[in-house]
């Protein structure tokens, strides 16, 4: 059965008989593996295609049990970001978490929109690009159905005057409920503000903004830790290589 659909290509990896297997982010279908035959280093338009930090139109062969990219082509590509090394690497975390957080076959074409939008800025950005990730990620908890509580105390409900960030929590706590565990996090309403800014504007909307180095550290922090603790997204290769 042939399919087409738009996509985004999160990962690739070498296989026998000049293969490639390709994880691709896909609009109609979500997250899928799919063998192909096209060469990697050649000028066609499917090759093309299947490079990073394209937005693509693939056909796919759906089997009993995996799919073959048959055919490729370029609806847009954000080669800027590859000729950036700084924007390459922020570039390639965000293809690297994505890949890990996102389920296989689950259509998400929100985050799909969101992750088009965000090379798309990230590629025009010329510092900063640290703050777009994390606007990234953190927007990314809420569709994917963990985002962390920041209007009240996530344990008791109440208002917080002094907020402690509670990974294991969920959000925001007040100092009544904090408790001994290694991951709550002392944060001030500059980070709480920008957490919810994040969350409630398009990354469009962050073009002209960026956190201060400790904030930014920080939240780098933060939002590791909870993403490891509720989306099992942990020991990716790229995050060193960021903020």
């Amino acid at each position: 059965m042939k399919r087409d659909t738009e996509g985004i290509v999160l990962r690739e990896t070498k296989t026998s008989y000049n293969r490639r297997m390709i994880l691709l982010f896909t609009k109609d279908y979500g997250k899928i593996s799919a063998g192909t035959s096209i060469g990697e280093r050649g000028k066609t338009k499917s090759a093309l295609a299947l490079q990073h930090f394209t937005f693509g139109k693939y056909v796919l062969h759906e089997g009993r049990n995996s799919y073959n990219i048959d055919s490729a082509e370029v609806i847009r590509s954000f080669f800027g970001i590859a000729y950036d090394t700084d924007k390459y690497f922020n570039g390639s975390y965000v293809l690297e978490f994505t890949g890990k957080v996102l389920e296989e076959n689950v259509p998400m074409p929100a985050v799909f929109n969101m992750l088009v939008e965000f090379f798309d800025v990230l590629e025009k950005r010329e510092k900063g690009f640290g703050t777009l990730v994390l606007a990234y990620q953190v927007k990314l908890f809420g569709y994917l159905g963990v985002a962390p509580v920041l209007d009240r105390c996530a344990k008791c409900g109440k208002a917080v005057e002094k907020p402690l960030f509670s990974v294991t929590d969920g959000g925001i706590i007040c100092e009544d409920c904090a408790g001994d565990e290694a991951l709550i996090y002392p944060v001030n309403f500059d980070i709480i503000d920008a957490f919810r800014y994040f969350v409630s504007n398009p990354l469009r909307r962050l073009e002209n903004i960026a956190l201060n180095e400790e904030t930014g550290r920080l939240m780098q922090h933060i939002v590791r830790e909870y993403a490891a603790y509720h989306l099992d997204a942990s020991n990716i290769k790229s995050e060193s290589m960021v903020f």
